[in-house]
C-alpha cells in the first residue's frame, strides 16, 4: 500500500468544559465531554521513494515546519527509525481543509491525531493506540482523543480520557469570524479555576433526565472569549434565542444542540448571511477506524 486518500479528521465539541483548578506547572486541569461530528478536514497520503515529509497544500499563516500534521509525521519517522534502525519512506501530505483556526474545533489536532493513525497503518509501524496517545500528547493536548476515537470524558489537562455515552442528534455550528488564540483565553483575570469536581455518573445522569432541555454543566471559557470577543457573544446571543446554546473548546466557534436534521435546517435557514454556519451529526466513533 501506497497511498491513504480521503482520511477524515472530523471537528469535536465540548458539550461542556470545567475548569477545576491549576497545576504548578501552569497547565489548568479540566473536566469535559468531548463529541466527534461528521465535518472536518480531509488528508491525503502518498508515500515518497525518499524519507523526506512533505506537506503538499499551502496553507495560509502556518508554515510547513510549524505544521501539527508534519510535526506528528516527524514523532512517528523516528519512533519507527528507533524501533526498526530504519527511516520509513517519506510521505506527500496533502490537506483539504474546512476546519478554521482558533474555532475551538480541534482542527489542528484531528489532523494531527489522523495523521499519526494513517502512517502507523501505512508504514506498517504496529503502534497500539496508546502508544500513538502518548506520542501525540506533547503536541497537543487534545490529540489523545482523537486517537481514542470515540466519545469521552476527559479530565486532567484533557489526556485523561474515559468513553462515556451521549446524545444521538444534530448540532448547529456557527463560526462567527474571529480567531480566539487559546493563551488569551487561560491567561485572563477573569477565569474562574475553581469549578467543582464531577463524576463521570453526573453527566450519565442529566442525560437520562428526559425533562432537562439544557445541556449539562457550563463552558468555564465562555464569559471570557465573550467579553474579549464581541462577535462570540452575538453567536451565543443569537443561537440561545430557542436553546441552549455555548462556546466549544476556548472559543469561537459556537453551538446548539437540536433532536433532529429537519430542525437543524430550520435553524440554519434563519441564521445571518454574515457568519458561516454549518450542521453535523453526532459520531459515536472516528470514521478513519473502518478504514484501517
Amino acid at each position: 500500500m501506497n497511498v491513504l486518500l480521503n482520511c477524515p479528521a472530523p471537528a469535536k465539541l465540548n458539550l461542556f468544559l470545567h475548569v477545576t483548578g491549576r497545576r504548578a506547572d501552569g497547565y489548568h486541569l479540566l473536566q469535559t465531554v468531548f463529541q466527534l461530528v461528521d465535518h472536518g478536514d480531509t488528508l491525503h497520503f502518498t508515500l515518497r521513494d525518499d524519507t523526506a515529509l512533505r506537506r503538499v497544500t499551502d496553507m495560509a499563516g502556518v508554515p510547513e515546519e510549524s505544521d501539527l500534521v508534519i510535526r506528528a509525521a516527524r514523532l512517528l519517522q523516528a519512533e519507527v527509525q528507533r524501533r526498526t534502525g530504519a527511516l520509513p519512506r517519506g510521505v506527500d501530505i496533502a490537506i483539504d481543509k474546512v476546519l478554521p483556526m482558533g474555532g475551538g474545533l480541534g482542527g489542528g489536532s484531528s489532523d494531527a491525531a489522523t495523521t499519526l493513525m494513517a502512517l502507523n497503518a501505512l508504514w506498517q509501524a504496529g503502534l497500539s493506540q496508546q502508544e500513538l496517545m502518548a506520542l501525540g500528547l506533547p503536541l497537543g493536548a487534545d490529540i489523545p482523543f482523537f486517537i481514542f476515537g470515540q466519545t469521552a470524558f476527559a479530565e486532567g489537562v484533557g489526556e485523561d480520557l474515559q468513553a462515556v455515552a451521549a446524545p444521538e442528534c444534530w448540532y448547529i455550528v456557527i463560526e462567527p469570524g474571529v480567531q480566539v488564540p487559546t493563551p488569551a483565553i487561560f491567561s485572563s483575570e477573569r477565569l474562574t479555576r475553581d469549578t467543582p469536581v464531577i463524576k463521570i455518573t453526573d453527566f450519565s445522569s442529566h442525560l437520562e433526565n428526559q425533562n432537562d432541555s439544557k445541556g449539562y454543566g457550563r463552558n468555564d471559557l465562555q464569559q471570557v472569549a465573550m467579553e474579549l470577543f464581541p462577535p462570540v457573544a452575538e453567536a451565543v446571543e443569537w443561537l440561545s434565542a430557542d436553546g441552549d446554546a455555548r462556546m466549544t473548546g476556548s472559543g469561537a466557534c459556537v453551538f446548539r444542540a437540536v433532536a433532529t436534521e429537519a430542525e437543524a435546517d430550520a435553524v440554519l435557514a434563519k441564521a445571518p448571511t454574515k457568519w458561516k454556519v454549518w450542521k453535523a451529526r453526532a459520531l459515536k466513533q472516528h470514521p478513519i477506524i473502518d478504514m484501517l
